[in-house]
């Protein structure tokens, strides 16, 4: 058997091999800077970069060689310089590189794309620069999708013919790859050296692959130490987080109060429009909205991750956004601390890592603020665990920890339980609360659950479809709300249309009744409302009926573990359990002794549990 010319193979490995290194970098830097590139030239540099892998490998070889050729410019200017391009091994590699980069660049800029944003902004708020950033957290997290871009360059690479034999030629141990080595021998009919060839790149090509999915499939955490201990040792010790910036707890009762955050913005998006005015102090301000009502686009405006068109963010007197000035600091310079709903914590960092992720001190000094930052959250011995091998409750703990640490001026928090089940909530709202008591810094509080912000806010900011409708004491907005939709908001489930009938008299009208009421009536009133549990059950009198008890029967019923929800019917029996005008809350004990009094039952309306409310 005639010994076979191994050079293809040696020159194939090499032409890919430079093209692969060179697309890895050019193309996961063109990636990911066009990730974060919005402008209006982004289609084109795209086009640009994908534009070999449809072009036919023949005019990409015609182009880079008129490029490089004696007549192009870039050509003249190597010959002025004694270097010869054209028919030699670099003109393969530079024609590998050229057709194999929109692969690197879209598999790279596809593995940027998943990464959540919201890591991102997490980082951004803990102060880290942007080239931190990509090292940190973008790079990890997309290095799986950077990786696979490189196998595919470096198949794609050992397999390049048209553009190689356009710009390099086919000249046997000098530019002559695998694929040009099996074009000669199909050409000269040696069918079993063209064999040859071609199982020895398929071999190539596979065990790259499978070199590249093997190391994917290795488990990356390798500094993991599970711990042993019963929860009742790591639980042991309960400390409240205390961080409170520059300040104790005593000395905010002893000083003024200066810590203010103040907000005027507008911030216009094609199908809505944010207005907002207010400021508020240390006290936790709960923002309460329905969906969309603009909570979340507020908190990224304060955070700086979206810009306002116009206004001003003043934050303790240091103004962190101005529109008319000029300024706008970026995340990372605002000093505000942000939990996001899903927590953004980094998956592949430990607890531990994440935590300190905003910290820049020596090894010792950041091994013990991390270690008593664990044991503050009860998280203790759980450092080198990962967030994924946490609870969820657990989970929100790092992410306060995480957030605090750096001494934030403001703490944002996104609907922080909204992942936790109802016990774990309960038990997390509590420990928020005792550490928001040790914060002397400003708390917003976003939340779709009037309930949890009544319990952990002392002030309330009502938010709809883009505007404050009510800013006040929250006992203030549960019990005078002006509005319906306050009303709403706020869980009254028993609104009806009302008209004024005479002095201190409405009509219910969708209720068929009329009602006296204690409050002064508003010169605009659209609706009158009762809160679920205000209602009153009463004995049916034998002398003329009260003011404001009707007769009433029960179109259905709706049971919880310690209430029942009644749904009644004034004046007439219901037709169907549909048919019903109001819902009343009871306790399970006063259902047990009401339930079975014959009908009609009588409901009381408290004049001064009446609701006047405009539009």
């Amino acid at each position: 058997m005639a010994i076979v010319d191994l050079s293809p193979l040696w020159i194939s490995l090499k032409v890919s091999a430079v093209a692969t290194l060179i697309t890895f970098f050019a193309g996961t830097a063109a990636a990911y800077g066009l990730l974060g590139y919005r402008g209006k030239w982004r289609s084109l540099l795209d086009a640009v970069f994908i534009a070999p892998l449809v072009l036919p490998p023949t005019v990409v070889g015609f182009v880079l060689l008129q490029f490089f050729g004696s007549n192009g410019w870039a050509g003249q200017l190597l010959r002025s310089l004694n270097i010869e391009i054209i028919f030699t091994w670099y003109a393969g590699a530079i024609a590998a590189t050229v057709v194999t980069f929109p692969l690197m660049y879209r598999t790279a800029l596809g593995a940027f794309e998943q990464i959540d944003g919201n890591l991102l902004h997490a980082a951004r708020t803990l102060g880290a620069s942007e080239l931190r950033i990509f090292w940190r957290v973008s790079l990890p997290l997309a290095l799986p999708g950077v990786l696979a871009g490189a196998t595919l360059t470096f198949a794609r690479g050992l397999g390049e013919f048209g553009a190689t034999l356009m710009l390099a030629g086919n000249i046997p141990g000098e530019t002559e790859t695998i694929p040009l080595a099996i074009y000669s021998a199909v050409e000269a009919g040696a069918t079993d050296q063209a064999w040859f060839w071609s199982l020895v790149i398929l071999s190539i090509a596979l065990s790259a692959i499978a070199t590249i999915n093997l190391l994917l499939a290795t488990p990356r955490i390798s500094r993991l130490v599970p711990d042993t201990r019963p929860i009742s040792q790591v639980n042991a010790t309960r400390t409240t987080l205390d961080l409170s910036p520059r300040s104790t707890l005593r000395e905010r009762h002893s000083t003024p109060d200066t810590r203010q955050l103040l907000v005027d913005i507008q911030k216009h998006l094609p199908h809505f429009s944010l207005q907002l005015a207010f400021h508020t102090d240390r006290h936790p301000l709960g923002i309460l909205g329905a969906s969309g009502a603009g909570k979340s686009l507020l908190l990224r405006c304060i955070a700086g991750i979206d810009t306002p068109d116009q206004g001003r963010i003043v934050l303790n007197g240091r103004v962190v956004f101005d529109s008319k000035l000029g300024i706008n600091l970026p995340s990372r310079d605002r000093r505000i601390g942000v939990i996001f709903q899903h927590y953004a914590l980094f998956p592949h960092l430990t607890v531990a890592q994440n935590v300190a992720f905003g910290l820049s001190q020596t090894k010792k000094v950041l091994r013990q603020r991390i270690e008593a930052q664990l044991q503050s959250v009860e998280l203790a011995g759980l450092g080198d665990r990962y967030p994924h091998q946490l609870s969820g409750g657990q989970q929100q703990r790092v992410a306060l920890a995480r957030a605090l640490i750096c001494n934030p001026s403001v703490l944002l928090l996104d609907e922080p339980f909204s992942a936790l089940d109802t016990h774990l909530r309960f038990q997390m709202e509590q420990e928020l609360i005792a550490t928001l008591n040790t914060y002397a810094g400003t708390t917003l509080f976003i939340t779709h659950n009037l309930e949890e912000a009544y319990r952990i806010c002392q002030k309330l900011l009502i938010l709809e479809q883009g505007n404050a409708i009510a800013h006040a004491d929250k006992h203030t907005i549960f019990e005078y709300p002006n509005r319906v939709s306050i009303a709403k908001l706020t869980g009254c489930k028993n609104l009806s249309r009302a008209k004024v009938t005479g002095t201190q008299q409405i009509d219910a009208i969708d209720w068929n009744c009329t009602l006296q009421v204690a409050d002064p009536i508003p010169f605009d009133l659209a609706q009158v409302g009762i809160r679920a549990h205000h209602l009153q059950f009463v004995a049916p009198s034998s002398l003329s009926p009260a003011p404001n008890t009707f007769p009433c029967w029960v179109a259905a019923t709706s049971e919880t573990p310690h209430r029942m929800t009644v749904f009644l019917k004034l004046q007439s029996a219901p037709r169907h359990s549909s048919d019903y005008h109001l819902q009343a809350e009871l306790f399970k004990e006063k259902w047990e002794a009401l339930k079975d009094r014959p009908f009609p039952w009588h409901v009381h309306f408290n004049p001064q549990r009446l609701i006047l409310l405009e539009d």
